[in-house]
């Protein structure tokens, strides 16, 4: 990660919410794209060694987002993410979390709505997201997995991209 580039991360239990605020360095449309297109998403999603495989994209309120997670042996953990909201190049709201490879929800883990916002900026974009959870046990339980490891890989991963797809 550049050290320019902000990335603020807080928990707060009482509110059973993780926030997100982190910088890119490309313009609105690109970091809108990036997450926002199947053909992107699996290019930085999913922090190495493992790597996004999107099933579905239907990137609209009603829509929904179903990908594997697949590991260097090919195993497949599969999540999916109902799309409630989307305000183009400003906001979108999904709800979600792990599934099998039919989208049905496994409820045995963490469901949470992420909120993203994007705010262009004089030398990019910053990325404000809400994760909300149901309770504080599922917050914890994603925090145990790794959220923060996981997804500090992918930001750098989407570093590493955003330069390769400007024009």
């Amino acid at each position: 990660m550049k050290s320019n580039l902000l990335f603020d991360y807080t928990v707060n239990k009482n509110e059973k919410t993780i926030r997100m605020v982190r910088e890119f360095e490309a313009g609105l449309q690109l970091v809108w794209d990036a997450w926002t297109k199947a053909t992107l998403l699996d290019q930085w999603w999913g922090p190495e060694p493992y790597r996004a495989e999107t099933k579905v994209m239907d990137f609209r309120v009603g829509g929904y987002w179903l990908y594997a997670m697949v590991s260097p042996e090919g195993d497949k953990h599969w999540g999916k993410a109902d799309f409630v909201s989307i305000e183009n190049e400003k906001s979108f709201t999904m709800k979600g979390g792990f599934s099998d490879e039919n989208g049905v929800l496994n409820l045995d883990f963490p469901q949470n709505e992420w909120q993203n916002t994007f705010i262009p900026k004089d030398n990019g974009v910053r990325v404000e997201i809400l994760l909300t959870y149901n309770s504080v046990k599922d917050l914890e339980a994603e925090i145990e997995m790794g959220f923060l490891e996981g997804m500090s890989v992918d930001f750098q991963q989407l570093d590493a991209l955003l330069p390769k797809l400007k024009v």
